[in-house]
């Protein structure tokens, strides 16, 4: 099985790839850029969607739905929000096909056109404050905490499954504040819950920041950001929260009485994480093998195959088993047992490694005899003999161990590839030889940051949260900067 998948140090992108094809994670589709999700992808989206789901609802948050399409209108009344999705815009400008005349097939009724375009949601602010417009008058609707789960569309020239993809599944949470202090709060909340989730869940550490403002998202005052570091050394953006200040209550006119009775327009943030996050989750932790997921998203957490020759002594084992499973199901455990005939063993052990299972049990008919089972964990491929009594429990035990062991080890990973650069020279051999976040001094110029970028096609990935203050000179312009800010290339 391994045989199939390209060697990540061959080439990392076909390694990325093969895994994510292979692993039965998606597939490309007949329209280009996008992708159809497959089973086993969706199951693991589903997983992360469920506990982001309750994260959101834990801190007051109700789940809502937004149309698809988006008046062409709506786009014109913030500016720097049109300006930055102007070039990924999907624009319906018809209702209706018609048969061809000619006989070939059908055509679009030119009679049919739209008296307004249509956009296809690249995000959905606009449409939202035009909607909040009604449904915000007093400070007692305030605050207003919505989410939505939905996909969008944003028209991508250069696609890879998951990572980058004209159609692509998300969240997008927009909420409405009295105050820019309680907006900024909500902002900065939502970045410990991603972090949180990608930390504990995905077993992926990040960098919580603050982005540049020519990086911000567009229409935003400030955007909080986690970033992560994938296994080639580039980073990627796991999750953005928006500050956005009052710019979209003044361009659709949200206004609300405050206790004074004074009309106010209200403070606006928004936050967002898509299905990229499997892409990140690929490249964090796999192998040359196949995928390796952590347990608490992982679609299944133990797989059991049993190995056996004649319906007997698979009787035998179909029993034991039965009451494995049931215990390991009654702890919550996600688990199958795979006593199908239309594979041999070793098949199996092979699949399951390509899908990256974390917990992998044999039991042979020999093994009954001797009251174990061999047990083989995903992350390190280390096989154990487990006895059987009370098998479950170590099971459970088991399962967090390689929670936490991910974790470390990327922790560790990213540890060793955060370094300091003091000099323009030394800047570049990092990049080139090194890769991971570089941490250097910047002026603060949008002028020196898009030159670093022109020269290496690394940019400042964020400004870390309580960065130190310290006293330095810019590696590229040599002028006086006061802290150091994380630069990599990125996906």
């Amino acid at each position: 099985m391994s045989k199939e998948i390209t060697a990540r140090s061959q080439d990392y992108a076909q390694w990325y790839n093969d895994l994510v094809l292979k692993g039965g994670l998606a597939d490309y589709s007949p329209v280009r850029g996008c992708m159809v999700i497959k089973p086993y992808g969706f199951a693991l989206w589903e997983n992360m969607r469920d506990v982001l789901d309750k994260m959101f609802k834990d801190t007051g948050h109700q789940n809502a739905y937004f149309p698809l399409l988006i008046p062409k209108s709506f786009f014109s009344k913030e500016a720097s929000h049109v300006e930055g999705f102007a070039k990924e815009c999907a624009i319906v400008t018809h209702y209706r096909l018609k048969n061809d005349p000619d006989g070939n097939g059908v055509i679009v009724d030119p009679e049919a056109k739209l008296e307004e375009e249509l956009i296809i949601r690249p995000t959905s602010e606009t449409i939202i404050w035009n909607t909040y417009k009604d449904w915000i008058q007093s400070y007692r609707d305030l605050p207003l905490l919505i989410n939505q789960w939905a996909n969008v569309m944003r028209w991508e020239m250069r696609t890879r499954l998951f990572l980058r993809t004209s159609e692509f599944l998300w969240q997008e949470g927009h909420t409405a504040h009295a105050t820019a202090e309680e907006a900024v709060a909500e902002t900065r909340q939502m970045l410990d819950v991603y972090a949180d989730f990608v930390e504990n869940y995905m077993a992926v550490p990040v960098v919580k920041g603050v982005k540049t403002a020519s990086e911000r998202f567009a229409g935003a005052v400030d955007t909080y950001c986690i970033e992560a570091l994938m296994s080639d050394g580039k980073a990627l953006q796991a999750g953005t929260s928006h500050f956005l200040g009052q710019n979209f209550a003044k361009a659709f006119d949200v206004q609300f009485s405050n206790r004074e009775n004074k009309l106010e327009y209200v403070w606006a943030t928004s936050w967002g994480v898509s299905t990229r996050l499997v892409g990140a989750l690929v490249m964090a932790h796999s192998d040359d093998d196949g995928l390796i997921l952590p347990p608490r998203i992982s679609p299944l957490q133990v797989v059991i195959v049993p190995i056996y020759k004649g319906n007997d002594q698979k009787a035998l084992i179909d029993e034991k088993v039965g009451g494995i499973v049931a215990e390991l199901k009654k702890a919550g455990i996600r688990v199958k047992y795979d006593d199908s005939d239309n594979a041999r063993p070793g098949w199996k052990f092979a699949e399951y490694e390509m899908k990256g299972v974390p917990v992998r049990i044999a039991i042979g008919a020999r093994d009954l005899e001797n009251n174990v089972a061999e047990v083989a964990r995903r992350d390190t491929k280390e096989k154990s003999s487990y006895s059987l009594d009370g098998l479950s429990d170590r099971i459970i035990t088991l399962l967090e161990d390689i929670q936490q062991s991910m974790y470390d080890k990327a922790l560790a990973f990213r540890s060793a590839h955060i370094t300091k650069a003091d000099s323009w020279a030394e800047f570049e051999q990092l990049l080139d030889e090194k890769g991971g976040f570089i941490s250097a001094h910047w002026d603060g110029t949008p002028e020196t940051e898009a030159a670093i970028k022109e020269r290496t096609k690394a940019t400042i990935r964020c400004i870390p949260l309580n960065n130190p203050q310290e006293e330095g000179t810019c590696i590229l312009s040599g002028k006086p900067s006061r802290e150091r800010v994380l630069f990599a290339r990125a996906y």
